[in-house]
């Protein structure tokens, strides 16, 4: 009986530990229908511009997110936001509404890629990650950056 227990129990551990995403195949063939859920730990981040850049005015900023999806604002969907742009100021705390003014730009139709005029000299930005109804998902879901606008 303890045998046939302690068999039982490897087989479950062996079975979980060979788990496949959605789309490959199991060593016997069968597609794998139901996804592993991912440990991805959330975060967003610039793709453009980089830390320490020097750029023009217009910025072209392309934004970026691991570990949830980015939709338009409206409905607040588990796992599912958008971006926010800070010039020159600092992340929400969580749970906060994101501020909406000349320096804390929504995006709320779900926009990953944008242009902001910007005055020429240093400037920070911060991307902040909210909800559908804008409230902060915080300090964890921001980013900031440190850039020269070139005078032109």
């Amino acid at each position: 009986m303890k045998k046939n227990l302690l068999y039982a129990i490897i087989v479950v551990i062996a079975g979980a530990c060979s788990a496949k995403k959605t789309g490959e195949t199991t060593s016997k063939g069968e597609e794998v229908s139901e996804p592993v859920e991912s440990k991805v730990a959330p975060e967003v981040y610039f793709i453009l511009p980089q830390n320490g850049d020097t750029v023009s005015s217009p910025v072209k900023v392309t934004m970026g997110v691991k570990g949830m999806e980015v939709e338009p604002a409206g409905q607040v969907n588990e796992g599912k936001g958008h971006h926010h742009i800070i010039v020159d100021g600092t992340f929400i705390k969580k749970g906060e509404i994101v501020p909406a003014d000349s320096t804390h730009i929504h995006y709320g139709k779900g926009q990953t890629e944008v242009e902001i005029e910007l005055s020429p000299g240093n400037h920070t930005l911060t991307m902040q990650f909210a909800d559908g109804v804008h409230a902060s998902y915080g300090e964890s879901m921001s980013s900031t950056i440190s850039i020269v606008v070139a005078d032109e």
